[in-house]
């Protein structure tokens, strides 16, 4: 019999029955083709089905994953699976919503794309102190309210992507049944995610975690922090540790996962079919490994692609990466190949400072001084070849 994945033993108020605790984050799927969309359907399929065949039943996808076609892919690959046997999430697209209309069409053309009846879970995508105010629009949040009301919505909830006082805000602006905030061992002081953590947990309903391994960032830490996680786990990933710190929390419906091969997909299962809690010895791990990665001082993107396009043309993320790279590994010559490899067009070097992507950025990076500096540093490196 194959082991399955855990599922969490805290009775939610308003949750009839709990999901696996483990949530495949259908984000970030294998692509048929580097830089673009296309999702490798043969593969994700297959991901999906080990997955689901150990347990798993949060699936959680989005409007705009993979420019419009995740919701189309998950429709197809979830198929073939009884409607009862998993839970579907997805998310209306906050910054899309102008009218009650858009709304309501919206809503439809997810319905149809995932070929489904119903929604088990329905976020109002990634909201902040100014997009929020799209479900002020009159009939908007009546509209939801609506569709739960007739069985199309059965959680209603939101993903959040701001301070804690706007959360705080937002929170009791109207009646939810579920949050999803962006948990992780670097984030709990980074950007006080231990303070809304809180702010939901008082509020009296289930957390939804995202970003546990922070777009990757935790699976992919220096050599010294990575040292010291194998140190104390030597048959475990790195990257599990990530997991587990947010699965261990007691607020916690499901973490999510947004798994881009195989590999990750088994070893999230590995770890949550067989979930140890972190213990008070295993977060003194996870302080030293995590203060050793602070001091390689990288830049905390993590890929989401919010920011982009960028009217200018810079791969704000991918620029970043490489930065990253180096900061952790300190390899002029992979910085200077992977900034040579890029078109030159979306380099750092084409950032005019224009700021639309400020606002838009979940980290709150300071986006172009943070390209100013990589750019100074490309061309220090590109002056030091010369000599």
């Amino acid at each position: 019999m194959k082991p399955l994945v855990t599922v969490s033993k805290t009775v939610f108020k308003g949750i009839e029955k709990n999901p696996s605790l483990l949530g495949f984050g259908c984000m970030r799927f294998p692509t048929l083709f580097e830089g673009k969309p296309d999702i490798d359907e043969v593969m994700a399929q297959k991901m999906i089905d080990y997955a689901y065949d150990h347990g798993v039943t949060y699936f959680d996808t989005a409007y705009p994953y993979h420019n419009g076609l995740s919701e189309l892919f998950v429709g197809r690959a979830l198929k073939k699976y009884p409607r009862g046997s998993f839970n579907l999430a997805t998310k209306m697209p906050t910054w899309l919503i102008h009218s009650l209309e858009d709304a309501k069409r919206i809503f439809q053309e997810q319905l149809n794309k995932l070929q489904v009846e119903y929604f088990d879970y329905y976020l109002c995508h990634a909201l902040n102190r100014d997009n929020y105010k799209a479900y002020l629009i009159p009939g908007v949040m009546e509209f939801l309210k609506e569709m739960k009301t007739e069985g199309k919505i059965r959680h209603l909830g939101f993903s959040f992507h701001d301070t804690p006082d706007i959360l705080e805000e937002i929170i009791h602006k109207f009646e939810w049944d579920f949050v999803q905030l962006q948990i992780n061992y670097l984030d709990w002081d980074f950007i006080d995610a231990k303070k809304m953590y809180k702010t939901v947990e008082n509020y009296g309903v289930p957390l939804i975690i995202m970003e546990p391994v922070r777009g990757g960032t935790l699976a992919n830490l220096s050599e010294e922090a990575r040292k010291i996680f194998k140190e104390a786990s030597p048959d475990k990933s790195v990257a599990s540790w990530a997991i587990r710190y947010a699965a261990t929390k007691k607020n916690v419906l499901v973490v999510l996962s947004g798994m881009s091969n195989e590999e990750q997909t088994i070893d999230n299962i590995n770890t949550m079919s067989d979930f140890h809690p972190i213990t008070e010895k295993d977060q003194l791990v996870i302080d030293k490994a995590l203060a050793t990665y602070l001091e390689s001082q990288t830049i905390p993107c993590t890929a989401c692609g919010y920011c982009m396009p960028c009217p200018h043309g810079v791969d704000i993320p991918g620029v970043f990466k490489i930065y990253n790279n180096y900061a952790i590994s300190k390899q002029k010559w992979q910085f200077m190949r992977d900034m040579e490899a890029m078109d030159e067009t979306k380099l750092s070097s084409s950032c005019i400072r224009c700021g639309d992507c400020l606002p838009l950025c979940p980290q709150h990076i300071e986006i172009p001084d943070r390209m100013e500096e990589i750019n100074e540093l490309y061309e220090k490196m590109k002056a030091e070849q010369k000599k």
